[in-house]
């Protein structure tokens, strides 16, 4: 993985040191808190509904144990004791107090990391496909990619103050797991017939209150061509985007209002001198950053106890039947560790589970983990043969659940527990619908299924590319949710469509429970998904499950 040069441990320590004044400057008075708030944004620090919050930058989703153990330390220091994973392969502290936040920032700088553009107008945290570099049916590990990416938009001085946040998103695979359709850009690595890397262009993507999926501006871009043709679309972006309405200052907006076609010629009159003005130099930095992500030295050994284990043991054969995707490498896979066991808040892991994830990392996956936009931690490097040892120390801190793409496994935000800005709350129905389908012991028959909440319009638990998505919203000083079916966020990626009239907080789970029982019902085959189901039947029969009611009124 990339480490920092001498330029980079600089940036961030200086940058450590600056908002250590613009603190005590808030603290004594000196700044008001509007004054203060372009600053703190600027270092990842939110006022949030009870306390700051610090969201903490995790490039791409990638990290080795010593990051890890140093986010556990940071949560039991500074915080209480957990942080929060989220859907842009990031990590929050909900409970910082501003003073302490300058010696959290150097406690990040010490091991390489930091909380920059991690919040306001500019270039967000760049993320990548959770496998990269692990996946078997990758074309090319994306993550250098992203790295450049990274470099390139770090204080960027165009880009610092735009209209609204902006980001990208890169995956080397045709399987998107990264969601590069709802990104301002994505970015998809393949060849060409001639069997040339390059990339897929997609620009105008996004979900909130004007959901979105991008659209195609280059069906190849050769790789050499990616900086300057990304500066070409920031510029064109920046010169025509809204700035009258905040909630039109999106990209999508400007595809949407302009036409795609006219995005694409602006984006390639300004490629033209762009490509000029790089010279190549940003092909010599690519060519150093991708001698960073070289594969591990992978080992050589027998697979006869993992055989002999799934044979033996029905739980650990369960985990391996959810958990474990396909490796490059036929001895080894990618192990997916839930952090959303059945009644827990999704995304939340404790210092405790932090470490452990850690020292298994160091002890058997080559030292790598990475965040996925689930909101899970991912080992991607590991030989079958220690997968049983794996699991066993997994169990002993709760991180043994085998529920990934199921329907436990939830995103949520973190609603109006924490949020200034939610409506509604998100994590007490996820816990509730986890725990209720755990109990009716249903979750493995019924198979995949994405179930996304967001607590408000703004929609960071990504309900609208759901299989079931749910919106809470206030209705009179009273919680309702909406929900949605069809969404996903894959290379296939669909904006759900909304079933009808929103549910109370209590009559929600129900809801979902009919909904699930109704997909049983009407499904071909155990093998039909319920996004499977959905396509083929449309939404009318999930209609009259939900609102049984209606259909019997219509009678």
């Amino acid at each position: 993985m990339y480490s920092y040069n001498e330029f980079d441990k600089a940036f961030v320590q200086n940058r450590v040191h600056q908002f250590r004044a613009q603190v005590e400057r808030r603290v004594d008075g000196s700044l008001t808190e509007d004054e203060f708030k372009p600053l703190r944004l600027m270092n990842g620090l939110y006022l949030q509904l009870h306390a700051y919050m610090l969201r903490v930058a995790i490039p791409y989703g990638t990290l080795n144990s010593a990051k890890m153990h140093q986010l556990a330390f940071i949560a039991d220091k500074w915080d209480k004791g957990y942080g929060h994973f989220t859907t842009r392969q990031n990590i929050q502290y909900n409970w910082p107090k501003l003073s302490d936040v300058p010696d959290m920032l150097q406690a990040l700088a010490d091991v390489d990391m930091h909380a920059i553009q991690t919040s306001g107008n500019c270039i967000r945290n760049v993320t990548a496909d959770h496998f990269a570099g692990a996946a078997a049916d990758e074309v090319e590990d994306p993550r250098p990619t992203a790295e450049l990416l990274r470099q390139w938009s770090t204080d960027h001085p165009e880009f610092a103050f735009l209209g609204r946040k902006f980001k990208f998103a890169v995956t080397g695979s045709e399987n998107d797991r990264a969601v590069i359709k709802a990104h301002d850009v994505g970015l998809r690595i393949l060849r060409n017939d001639a069997g040339e890397i390059g990339y897929q262009v997609i620009i105008g993507g996004g979900l909130g209150r004007t959901p979105m999926i991008g659209k195609v501006l280059r069906e190849f871009l050769p790789r050499a061509d990616l900086l300057p043709y990304c500066e070409a679309i920031m510029q064109v972006y920046n010169a025509l985007g809204r700035r009258d309405n905040k909630y039109k200052a999106r990209i999508k907006i400007t595809v949407h209002e302009n036409g795609i076609e006219k995005i694409r010629a602006l984006v390639e009159e300004r490629f033209i001198i762009q490509r000029a003005a790089f010279g190549g130099y940003d092909q010599v930095l690519f060519s150093d950053i991708k001698a960073a992500f070289a594969a591990p030295d992978y080992i050589n050994a027998y697979t006869d106890g993992f055989e002999a284990s799934l044979k033996t043991d029905p739980a650990f054969r369960s985990f391996v039947d959810t958990n474990l995707s396909a490796h490059k490498n036929p001895d080894y896979a990618i192990v997916s560790i839930s952090i959303k066991k059945h009644g827990d808040t999704p995304g939340d892991a404790t210092s405790q589970q932090m470490r452990v994830m850690a020292d298994l990392a160091e002890k058997y996956g080559h030292d790598e983990l990475r965040i996925s936009h689930a909101q899970n931690v991912i080992l991607p490097h590991v030989h079958k043969s220690h997968i049983p040892a794996i699991y066993a120390e997994l169990r002993k801190v709760g991180l043994a659940t085998a529920n990934i793409g199921l329907i436990s496994d939830i995103i949520a935000c973190p609603g109006m527990d924490y949020c200034a800005l939610a409506t509604a709350r998100s994590i007490p129905i996820a816990q509730q619908i986890a725990v209720r389908f755990e109990a009716l012991k249903l979750e493995h028959d019924i198979g995949p299924l994405q179930i996304k909440i967001s607590g408000c319009i703004n929609a960071c638990g990504h309900h609208h590319v759901g299989h079931i998505g749910i919106l809470g919203l206030d209705r009179a000083g009273v919680e309702s949710y909406q929900i949605t079916l069809g969404g996903d966020g894959t290379q296939t990626a669909t904006i759900g469509k909304s079933a009808g009239r929103g549910f109370s907080y209590t009559e929600i789970v129900p809801a979902i429970e009919r909904l699930i029982y109704a997909y049983l019902d009407i499904r071909q085959s155990t093998d039909e998904t319920f996004l499977e189901t959905y396509r083929r039947l449309g939404l009318e029969p999930f209609k009259a499950a939900l609102y049984p009611e209606t259909s019997i009124a219509a009678e």
